[in-house]
This record gives structure tokens, sequence and C-alpha cells, in this order.
């Protein structure tokens, strides 16, 4: 179960990265390559110590990641309304959260 838990922050770190890639490429933002880079970096690692026998770290470590990506694409989806990236990264965001609940509590 956790290995199945742990996956979801592999998918999330890799689609936060290349969100980063793809902020800069369109808006030429370095923030956003250094924090995709940095968030989904983290997430990563999150899912690296789930898999390594650490799990209640990983998922801890997840989940203040997915906390963080929450707290600020939310705020822009619900200004905005669009679902690219703000809403795909609010959605992502609170579906890490149900997975470090879940790692944590099993």
């Amino acid at each position: 179960m956790s290995l199945l838990l742990s996956l979801y922050f592999d998918v999330f770190g890799v689609l936060t990265i290349l969100g980063g890639i793809i902020g800069y490429m369109k808006a030429k933002s370095r923030a956003s390559l250094v924090a995709g880079g940095v968030s989904g970096g983290l997430l990563l690692v999150a899912a690296w110590l789930a898999h390594s026998g650490h799990a209640f770290s990983g998922f801890i470590l997840g989940g203040v990641v997915s906390l963080a990506l929450l707290g600020r694409f939310a705020p822009a989806y619900r200004k905005q309304h669009k679902f690219f990236p703000a809403g795909l990264m609010a959605l992502l965001g609170l579906g890490g959260i149900a997975v470090a609940v879940l790692g944590i509590a099993r």
C-alpha cells in the first residue's frame, strides 16, 4: 500500500518539474523554473523516502509540499478560473495531502 501511495508523489513530482519548465518556456519565468524544480524535487525525495522504508518521513514531506502547492495555486485558480496550471496544481496538491494522510494513518 505504501508503494502505491508513494507512487502518487513520483507522478506529482515529475508533473511539477515539467510545469516549471513549461512556465519558463512560455513566460520566461525563472521563478517558475526554480519553484517547479525545487518543489518537484522535494516530492520525488518524499516518494523515495516512502519507497525506502522511511514512509513516515516521506509522507510528512510530501504532505507539507502538497500543502504549500495547494496554498500557492488554489487562490490563483479562484481568481483566474483557469484549470492549467493553477487548477491542476491545486487539485494535485489536494490529492497529495490526502495521500499523505492515508500514508501516515496506515
